[in-house]
């Protein structure tokens, strides 16, 4: 009596392109039996464009707010004059919340407007936020106390001119929600390095 040996075959994975252990795949395999290979697509997030992308949109923001703490600081001229830089005595907050702040919370802003512990907030969370997105550290910091500003400042100015609701600070917060779940710290960023620190892995917000 001759005893034939057939080839073993793998139960079938969802999703998995195949190819034969013992040869090439066939072209039709049976419903419940196909040969078990390799996966050919790679990830988004091992592509370098990706992270590429990535990085440049969280540089570039990071330069909107880093840009913005610099400029009234010194009163460089672009949207604020040497005369109303904070080091001179003017106060970041007194123009945008004092004057052009509506809606139903702008007397709210208004009252705030110019005082002392709200110009070092302010000021403080443009260096803090534009700092920590260009360099790739603390980005859930980051993220969540920008994306709260822009809210913040979105709040400010309601409704907006040119829509309903939808403005551009909204963009704004969104995109540092979705820079942070994405890490985009890890291109062209000290991500890596920030986590490996001992408080930063205490503490998960630090990331």
């Amino acid at each position: 009596m001759t005893l034939t040996l057939r080839p073993t075959r793998a139960t079938e994975q969802p999703g998995l392109r195949t190819e034969a252990l013992n040869g090439p795949a066939t072209s039709h395999p049976t419903p419940h039996e196909v040969y078990v290979g390799k996966p050919t697509v790679q990830a988004p997030s091992h592509r370098p464009a990706y992270g590429f992308a990535l990085a440049a949109t969280r540089i570039s923001l990071g330069w909107i707010f880093l840009w913005a703490f610099i400029d009234k600081l010194f009163g460089l001229g672009h949207e604020t004059p040497s005369s109303g830089a904070w080091i001179n005595g003017g106060s970041p907050t007194a123009g945008f919340l004092g004057h052009a702040t509506k809606g139903p919370f702008a007397s709210i802003y208004q009252n705030i407007a110019g005082q002392a512990w709200a110009d070092w907030l302010f000021m403080a969370g443009l260096a803090g936020i534009g700092a920590a997105l260009i360099l790739g550290v603390a980005m859930r910091f980051a993220a969540a106390a920008g994306a709260t500003l822009m809210v913040l400042m979105w709040t400010a100015v309601l409704p907006p001119d040119n829509n309903l609701f939808m403005d551009d600070h909204i963009i704004y917060a969104l995109v540092l929600v979705v820079l942070a779940l994405a890490g985009a710290d890890k291109t062209l960023g000290l991500g890596r390095m920030w986590e490996r620190l001992p408080l930063v892995r205490r503490y998960g917000l630090l990331k």
